[in-house]
């Protein structure tokens, strides 16, 4: 199978292609201009593979949580693809490709949200499969819930802004942070390919932004109180 994915769920802009198991990918760092990016990077790619857009199969894409506008643009970006050639769409949860994106087993996901929150969760590989050990949610760094055992990685741009806020309650089950990880359009294409295989591909009038959280921003009385 041949499909496309897209990943603007952060600041990065990423754009991947699975051609039979093998994928090629591009990303570069975009702030808030990844709808300018997403699609000239794409077309870079598919003429980089010698593939044309009428050899796509389908469109996975990083659903949320993360930023409002990113989850729209790559949202957008797969449901207008899907609908002009009839493809099947796959939305993949951001934490989950963060958390395949790492390469450990054992991960807690914490993603920044803004307004002093965070996108938390953590997953477990068994069998070759992504399960949720802690169920995605919006919260406050200092008030997580700690999974059981050890042996946890850390990452995600949540421990970089609010490391201290974390505090101790994740020392007892994780040594080690890596701030650093992030979601890219190849752990989506990676996450992507079993769903498309096992027929669970939607039409594109289905996709949706995953957002878990409703509010964009503080007010300015918010603001002010630091809340």
């Amino acid at each position: 199978m041949k499909f496309a994915a897209i990943e603007t769920a952060t600041e990065w802009c990423s754009v991947a292609l699975w051609r039979d198991g093998e994928i090629a990918s591009l990303e570069r760092r975009a702030g808030n201009r990844q709808g300018e990016f997403v699609l000239p990077m794409l077309q870079v790619l598919l003429e980089q593979t010698g593939t044309g857009m009428r050899d796509l199969e389908g469109i996975a894409y990083g659903a949320g949580p993360g930023a409002f506008t990113g989850l729209r643009i790559a949202c957008g970006v797969a449901q207008g693809l899907a609908f002009a050639r009839g493809l099947p769409v796959v939305g993949v949860s951001t934490l989950e490709a963060t958390a395949e994106e790492s390469g450990a087993d054992r991960v807690i996901v914490a993603l920044d949200a803004r307004m002093h929150e965070v996108y938390y969760a953590a997953f477990e590989k068994r069998t070759g499969a992504w399960r949720e050990a802690l169920s995605e949610c919006c919260v406050a760094p200092d008030a997580v819930e700690v999974p059981e055992g050890g042996g946890w990685l850390c990452c995600g741009s949540g421990f970089a802004v609010y490391r201290e806020r974390f505090g101790t309650r994740l020392a007892a089950v994780s040594e080690r942070v890596a701030p650093e990880v992030r979601p890219s359009a190849l752990s989506v294409a990676r996450l992507a390919a079993p769903r498309f295989a096992a027929g669970e591909g939607r039409d594109a009038a289905q996709a949706a932004p995953r957002y878990i959280r409703d509010k964009v921003a503080l007010t300015t009385s918010e603001q002010a109180r630091g809340k």
